[in-house]
């Protein structure tokens, strides 16, 4: 063939830098797009998970509290915190209300993350009886003529009897001073000890006594006249 007859091949266009920058851009946008919608549909599907159920406010415990400890406005913070959870299992007496909390007295630990039920804390004026001027008395176990073997812990009831320690029989008759509340108790180093803690002796316990009994108590005290038997449940 001639030169006039030859063909020439047309070598393909190459994009230019514009045209690659702007496809560059378009796929990152439409994975953007991607995302955002996989993103809607989950949240969609959260939001009809969550209205499943019901959630209600009720209040757990902070921190571990001890069995015996007053709740007062200085220390319910520390102790106790709001928590919405499924309303399909609040139990039928959880405290939905802090206030009503102030002035009660465990009767029983309470573990951390725990829900507060009523039945877990008592009223002082349950706890006090008929005290008409109620005090915190404090005296070493080794003080007492027995201390039912050390075991006792916050939250204890107990009966204190004045002994005539001539006499060798104990008919455990008509107590001095009945059904007292265990405030709190110590051991040798002044460390609170927990109710969990079955073995380490009390070396200090402070009970709940009405002030005018607080003289008779120390004098009899001191006599090494007192026993004290513990209430079992």
């Amino acid at each position: 063939m001639t030169g006039r007859g030859k063909m020439k091949l047309q070598k393909p266009n190459k994009w230019n830098k514009t045209t690659k920058n702007r496809i560059w851009n378009g796929s990152i946008l439409a994975a953007f797009i991607a995302a955002a919608a996989v993103f809607a549909v989950m949240l969609q599907t959260e939001k009809r998970t969550l209205a499943e159920y019901e959630k209600k406010e009720v209040y757990v415990a902070a921190t571990d509290i001890p069995r015996g400890e007053e709740l007062t406005q200085e220390n319910i913070e520390d102790y106790v915190m709001p928590l919405e959870i499924d309303q399909r299992i609040v139990p039928g007496t959880a405290v939905t209300d802090r206030d009503s909390l102030y002035g009660r007295i465990t009767v029983c630990d309470i573990g951390q993350g725990s829900v507060i039920t009523g039945e877990m804390t008592e009223g002082k004026e349950q706890i006090l009886g008929e005290m008409t001027e109620p005090v915190i008395a404090g005296f070493r176990a080794e003080d007492l003529y027995q201390a039912v073997g050390g075991v006792l812990r916050a939250g204890d009831r107990i009966h204190i009897y004045c002994i005539d320690k001539d006499k060798e029989e104990f008919s455990g008759e008509n107590p001095g001073w009945q059904n007292l509340f265990v405030q709190q108790v110590f051991d040798q180093s002044g460390n609170i000890i927990p109710c969990e803690d079955t073995t380490t002796p009390a070396q200090r316990v402070n009970i709940y006594l009405d002030n005018k009994n607080v003289e008779e108590f120390y004098r009899n005290l001191a006599k090494g006249s007192l026993r004290v038997v513990k209430i079992c449940n």
